[in-house]
């Protein structure tokens, strides 16, 4: 089920943030869109372990709503339609890196498992 779009009023700066990135993938998705750039569909169903196809078209479209992600199709046959992070995305990855750069050293501390690259 998708959310009910937001407009605030938001109580501070970090509601409005994690209203764009709530959700299990889309913190994932912008990770991989800027550590490859651009990315079809299904290289991102295939980075992405877990994700469903529906949840997976949900947040890009969600993204895609929120100016962060850039969805080009292209015309061929079969069409090709690649993502790849705006602007605006590629300044909230930016925003993202410290907090994956803390989720990385709570790996190594609580030793949930291997901290890969920050993100």
């Amino acid at each position: 089920m998708s959310k009910a779009p937001r407009s605030g009023p938001y109580i501070c700066g970090i509601d409005a943030a994690l209203d764009v990135v709530s959700g299990k993938w889309k913190g994932l998705i912008l990770w991989e869109l800027a550590t490859h750039g651009v990315r079809r569909f299904a290289e991102l169903r295939r980075a992405l372990p877990g994700v469903s196809e529906k949840m997976l078209t949900q947040h890009l479209r969600e993204l895609e709503a929120d100016g962060l992600v850039h969805r080009e199709v292209h015309a061929e046959v079969p069409p090709r339609v690649e993502y790849s992070l705006t602007e605006h995305g590629r300044t909230l990855n930016q925003a993202l890196a410290p907090l994956g750069a803390w989720g990385s050293a709570r790996i190594r501390r609580e030793g949930h498992g291997t901290a890969g690259p920050v993100g």
